[in-house]
């Protein structure tokens, strides 16, 4: 008998597994932002890796100064090596070039705090994390 991953994630969360197990690997940490995008709006549908894209390019201006976009420091190519302000070297963003990005929710929220409040000036939505992950997962 099996068990479907919608079950097998309620079984987690009945039996005190707790979010670790309900959000293992980057279907998981997506499923994870689904579900909360759901609660932020029950119309919520599917991510979009193409406003993920737009997200990852964009230059909002509500950051830190001299940090226009998640592209000053990662590049306008996620295939490509980033470096931090410090010149410290970043893994690219692309899935395909690091597979392990995006895959322990607890770095992605880590990252996403950090980043977010550093490049838009506030924390990301549950779409917007979704969306931006979404993007990376497709290249």
């Amino acid at each position: 008998m099996s068990l479907s991953r919608a079950a097998l994630v309620s079984v987690a969360l009945v039996f005190g597994c707790g979010i670790a197990m309900a959000t293992s690997g980057r279907l998981g940490v997506l499923d994870h932002y689904a579900a909360l995008a759901r609660q932020e709006n029950p119309q919520f549908q599917e991510f979009s890796a193409a406003q993920g894209r737009a997200f990852f390019l964009a230059s909002p201006g509500a950051g830190e100064a001299g940090i226009a976009s998640c592209t000053s420091c990662h590049t306008n190519d996620p295939h490509n090596q980033g470096r931090t302000r410090a010149g410290k070297l970043l893994d690219p963003m692309a899935v395909s070039r690091t597979p392990t990005r995006f895959t322990d929710l607890e770095k992605v929220e880590k990252w996403f705090s950090r980043n977010c409040q550093t490049v838009y000036g506030r924390p990301c939505t549950a779409v917007e994390k979704g969306n931006f992950i979404s993007y990376m997962a497709s290249q």
